[in-house]
This record gives structure tokens, C-alpha cells and sequence, in this order.
């Protein structure tokens, strides 16, 4: 796996030799000179007569474009470079597997109406916009973003915000896309300003990978803005220790100076971050800049992303190799986003091994095994909280402990039924 190599400065590479500092550092210039056609990859790349060909072949299936910041960080040479893998396109992504999907985690099944996800009973996911400013390789939602850059037309915007307005049980909006803060200050404040207005959201979020691909982006500006709307939480997406530069860690500064939490969102990729001593090197890289490792996904069955999965043996074993090895806020929840809908699953080592009456075996990362002892005499005891009298019944799996909880099948059937609810609530 290719290690970190020192990042060119971009007057050395021939397509922005005469590219001033103003220009370098404007967001607005970044992205109207992103590299988007194999030319424009030749000025960047050393690239060889087979590896033009290939890049030739794959223009046209998935949208590509490359912030030339991002581009900077590539290495010319090699093909194996963790920045540049994820960022241009390979003959592998033409390849479509049997179990790859369109909708690999089935957002589509739980839109209520253009723009929203509601799959969780307190949140929802608001898709605010299908441009990005660098196209991932291995993103997810392929399927959407890149199709149009054009504005999201108002009426689904507007539509998106009455659903929100009609939810009362959503308290958490996640602003994503696409990539939100491609959008100009005034476009976001607007959506910003007319979620934060409704009484039951207590937070929004904001999903963005520009601190990574386009760390201009973020301006002084920009954070103003941002936090006149607490409590406000972004969330960003490093995928490699190479990622980070004195760019990228001024960005996150910028936002966490602003009083913004950052977290961040990493996927398990083959030949970029499935070794453990990289994950942990990311994790430490990241905390240094004051973001919090969130979640490191398994790689979706998205199509034409094969080539970066691996197995989930290889996940557990880093998140084996993180806890009790690191800082435990360090450590990221290993996650699945399970097909059909499921969600994110959290999938990690066993560390409760045995159980007996009034007795678990524990072991630690160290593999040294201990023994605790429950309480002999503990009865759960009746709860009294506003929720419990007010008897509101769990949902799921947590509601099958309770004593007239739902089976299995009416747990399916419940979600069916609230798809078809939530749906009908847009209906004047």
C-alpha cells in the first residue's frame, strides 16, 4: 500500500503553472476548473498509453470530477496512490457483480417525497443538492449525485421542508447530497434558516466532504454563517492520513473555532485504508484536528465500486486493532449499511465470550479473560419517566423485551405501514 508522499506544490504541475495564489485559493475558482476529461488528467498524471485508454473507457458511465486541490495530492506515477484511487476512474468500475445495486442501501424505499429519507423514527436525510465538488469513486449514492448540476428545483425544496413541518417526531435534519456546501452562503442559509425554524428540530447536521476535496470552500465567511444556527453538527469524510495537509486541517480549525462539532465518516477500501497501522494512523490524524472518527463503513454494493470491498473479517480485524490500542474516542464504530433498508449495523469483535446464571466471562484486546458477577437480587424495577406512563411502546428489537411486544413479522409490518403513512402526509 502506497505510504504518505509530501503533496506538490501546484505550480509544479503543468495545468496550473500559471495559477496565482488568489485563484489557488478561491473555492469559486476550484470549482469551475475541476478536471473532468482525460486531457485534463494528462496535465496532472504521467499517465501511460494503457492507463489513457482505460481512462478513456470509463468517461461516460459515472460523472468525474476532480478539484485541482484534490488533484494536487495525487502521485503522478503511481496508479496505486490512495488519493488517486479514489478520485480517477479505472476500467474496474465498468464491471457490474451480481449482488451490486443501483440503491444499495434502498433510500429510495424510505423517500415519503423527492429529496427525503425518513428511515429512522427521530431523523431525517435532506438531499439538498446532486452536485459535488470531487465525484468519489466509490460513492454510494452514484446513482443521484453528478446527474445534474443544475439548482434543485423549489417546489421539491419546498416540498422536502412541508414534510419536516408535518413530522413532528423528527428532531435531527441531515443536510446532504450531493455535497451542500457547493451551494453559495446564501443558497444554504436559506434551507438552513427555514429548517432551524421549525419548532421540533432540535439539530441539524450538515454531511460535506469539501474540507477534504476543496478545503477553500470553508471561509471565514462561511462560519459566520453557520453559527448563527446551533446547535449545528457537520460531519466530513477523510478516507486516508495523505488527506490531510495544512489546508485541510486549517478547514476543520476554521469550523471547529466556530463552535461546529465535527465528526467524521470513513469507508473501508481496498488498497487505500484496509490496514489496520493506516486506519489508526487516520484516526490519530484526525482527532489532532479536532474531528471525532465517527463510523468506517464496509464498502456498499453499490455498482461499480467491487474493486474497493473487502472482506468484513478484514473490518473487524481493524476494529480489533483500534480498541485498547488508541484513545477510545479515537475508535470508530465499524459499520455496515444493511440491503433492503436495514440501516447501519454495527459489526464488531465479541468481547462478552460466556454467560451463565449470575455470571459473564469478559475478555479484553490484550485477550486477557476475566469473570464479573451480577447482582443476585436485581429485579428491574417499574419505570415511572414521562415516556413509560405515558406507555409509548419500543420499536423493534428493543420493544420485543417488553412483555406484549411485537413479534418479528409485526415489527416488518409496522415499517411497511409507517412507509405508507409517511407518504400519504404530503397529500393536501
Amino acid at each position: 500500500m502506497t505510504t504518505e508522499t509530501k503533496t506538490r506544490h501546484w505550480k509544479d504541475i503543468p495545468r496550473f503553472t500559471d495559477v496565482s495564489a488568489d485563484q489557488w485559493n478561491d473555492y469559486r475558482w476550484q470549482l469551475a476548473n475541476r478536471l473532468t476529461t482525460v486531457a485534463d488528467f494528462e496535465q496532472v498524471l504521467n499517465l501511460t498509453a494503457e492507463q489513457r485508454a482505460d481512462l478513456e473507457a470509463c468517461m461516460g458511465k459515472f460523472r468525474v470530477s476532480v478539484t485541482p486541490y484534490y488533484a494536487s495530492l495525487m502521485d503522478p506515477d503511481d496508479p496505486h496512490c490512495p488519493v488517486r484511487m479514489q478520485a480517477v476512474p479505472t476500467p474496474a468500475e465498468l464491471l457490474v457483480r451480481p449482488e451490486d445495486l443501483k440503491d444499495a442501501v434502498s433510500e429510495d424505499f424510505d423517500s415519503p417525497t423527492p429529496r427525503i429519507t425518513h428511515r429512522y423514527p427521530d431523523r431525517v436525510l435532506f438531499v439538498v443538492t446532486e452536485m459535488c465538488s470531487m465525484y468519489c469513486r466509490h460513492c454510494t449514492r452514484r446513482r443521484l449525485v453528478g446527474g445534474t448540476e443544475d439548482f434543485v428545483a423549489k417546489s421539491e425544496i419546498d416540498n422536502a421542508i412541508k414534510y419536516i413541518e408535518r413530522s413532528p417526531e423528527v428532531r435531527d435534519v441531515l443536510i446532504s447530497g450531493g455535497d451542500p456546501l457547493v451551494l453559495a452562503d446564501d443558497k444554504l442559509e436559506e434551507i438552513l434558516a427555514r429548517v432551524r425554524a421549525i419548532d421540533h428540530v432540535e439539530i441539524v447536521r450538515l454531511g460535506s466532504r469539501v474540507p477534504v476535496v476543496c478545503p477553500q470552500r470553508i471561509t471565514p465567511e462561511l462560519c459566520n454563517m453557520l453559527k448563527k444556527y446551533h446547535p449545528l453538527y457537520f460531519n466530513t469524510h477523510f478516507n486516508h492520513p495523505k488527506e490531510f495537509t495544512e489546508d485541510s486541517i486549517r478547514a476543520c480549525a476554521m469550523l471547529a473555532d466556530a463552535g461546529i462539532p465535527l465528526g467524521n465518516q470513513t469507508v473501508l477500501m481496498r488498497g487505500v485504508n484496509d490496514c489496520a497501522n493506516v486506519m489508526k494512523r487516520l484516526c490519530h490524524k484526525l482527532v489532532a484536528a479536532r474531528v471525532k472518527p465517527y463510523y468506517f463503513y464496509q464498502c456498499d454494493l453499490a455498482e461499480g465500486t467491487a474493486h474497493f470491498r473487502t472482506s468484513v473479517a478484514k473490518g473487524i480485524e481493524i476494529a480489533e486493532s483500534l480498541r485498547g490500542h488508541t484513545t477510545g474516542f479515537a475508535v470508530p464504530t465499524y459499520i455496515i449499511d444493511a440491503i433492503g433498508g436495514g440501516g447501519k449495523t454495527p459489526v464488531m469483535p465479541q468481547y462478552l465470550i460466556s454467560q451463565a446464571p449470575g455470571e459473564v466471562i469478559l475478555r479484553n484486546y490484550e485477550g486477557v479473560i476475566s469473570k464479573y458477577t451480577e447482582p443476585d437480587d436485581y429485579v428491574a424495577p417499574e419505570c415511572h419517566c414521562p415516556d413509560c406512563e405515558a406507555h409509548r411502546q419500543r420499536l423493534g428489537v428493543a420493544g420485543m423485551f417488553d412483555e406484549h411486544g411485537p413479534t418479528l413479522s409485526e415489527v416488518w409490518d409496522e415499517r411497511l405501514k409507517k412507509v405508507a403513512d409517511r407518504k400519504a402526509r404530503m397529500q393536501d
